[in-house]
């Protein structure tokens, strides 16, 4: 089987590495790549076939997609794939000329292999780059493509508002992809238990990339601006047997993150204090691991008040923590200034895209 997974740019290594530990689970041929036709955001699989006894003892296939979609951390989206192509020049052409390329390509898949045509249909177009067509151009081309194939076997159901079959039809700069998303309308990333929504929370794709980023062993935790309690959720929901706590400084946001984890199950794991990051020795003698989304832009009202607060987080903080902290943040200059002029090291940086944002994470010691 061949998957195209989706995940959130620069964290494509984990991602991989994520995919890799549940497919050795399940003691399987495989083979993962990041990064296929150099798309960012995407991680492609092969795999073999994996089975499983059920309760009467008959050895039954297991549905690999359903696998990554219940257990994945990291991915967003966990597609079947159908077929790749790469269409060099379609940013620049005229949108009939992209558009009959791509029907043309379509057209030539089996894609009857993926659909019963008893089953309803619709295609979902994404399309990043600069080009003169849009993601509904390319989802309306498509659709077209494969109702058009489909006829040849029967008489296709469309329906765009409860497929039973979701075909998804990517474009990222010159590379296309089509396969099917067995993820659905709403994104892995977009967790059921997320009840209150901080205005601007983190991704728990990202959150989970930060965890494995501070490779936390069973050490104290804290999130020191929690907001709506992202991080520590998903750190509780992994099973961490350590002392997790979930620091913010407004009322609101604090209750908000109780009411997350009491929705996700875990708020007897999470100890929650409402309190100033800036006076962190306050509230904790010592830490052994902190990771947290720092306030920047329009996150904390007024930009010119980041130094300073970055400054006297960073200097608490070098009273407190033993081991390990990761932190992102838009605000590279500032961050590098106080973690340098508050005794830590930079062991490692990197890139993400966060919705439209690229942030800098750091791992410091």
């Amino acid at each position: 089987m061949r998957l195209l997974l989706t995940t959130s740019r620069g964290i494509e290594d984990l991602a991989r590495a994520e995919v890799e530990g549940l497919f050795a689970k399940l003691g399987v041929p495989f083979r993962v790549e990041e990064r296929p036709l150099g798309v960012e955001g995407r991680v492609s699989a092969e795999v073999g076939e994996a089975h499983y006894r059920d309760e009467k003892g008959r050895e039954r296939e297991l549905s690999i997609p359903t696998y990554l979609n219940e257990r994945s951390r990291l991915l967003h989206r966990v597609i079947v794939g159908i077929a790749s192509e790469r269409f060099k020049g379609i940013e620049e052409e005229e949108p009939e000329v992209a558009l009959k390329r791509i029907e043309d390509f379509v057209a030539s898949l089996p894609v009857e292999r993926y659909v019963k045509v008893s089953e309803s249909f619709a295609v979902r177009g994404f399309r990043k780059g600069e080009h003169r067509i849009t993601s509904v151009d390319i989802a309306r081309t498509v659709g077209t493509a494969v109702f058009e194939r489909l006829s040849r076997f029967g008489s296709p159901r469309v329906n765009l508002d409860h497929p039973a079959v979701i075909f998804r039809a990517e474009l990222v700069g010159d590379a296309f992809f089509l396969g099917i998303d067995t993820t659905g309308d709403s994104s892995l990333h977009k967790r059921p238990w997320r009840v209150y929504d901080h205005p601007a929370h983190l991704k728990a794709s990202i959150a989970n990339a930060l965890i494995e980023l501070a490779k936390p062993d069973g050490g104290s935790f804290i999130d020191p601006f929690c907001g709506s309690g992202t991080i520590p959720i998903e750190l509780a929901l992994r099973g961490y047997g350590g002392r997790i706590t979930c620091l913010e400084k407004f009322r609101k946001h604090l209750r908000g993150a109780r009411m997350n984890a009491l929705s996700a199950g875990v708020i007897d794991r999470i100890e929650f204090v409402q309190g100033d990051a800036t006076r962190l020795s306050e509230y904790v003698d010592s830490v052994d691991f902190a990771v947290s989304n720092l306030p920047y832009g329009l996150k904390i009202g007024r930009k010119g008040d980041i130094p300073k607060l970055y400054m006297d987080f960073f200097r608490e903080l070098a009273g407190v923590l033993e081991r390990r902290g990761v932190f992102i943040t838009t605000e590279k200059r500032a961050i590098e200034r106080a973690i340098e002029e508050n005794g830590f090291k930079i062991t490692h940086h990197r890139l993400i895209g966060h919705g439209g944002l690229t942030v800098h994470a750091y791992v410091v010691e």
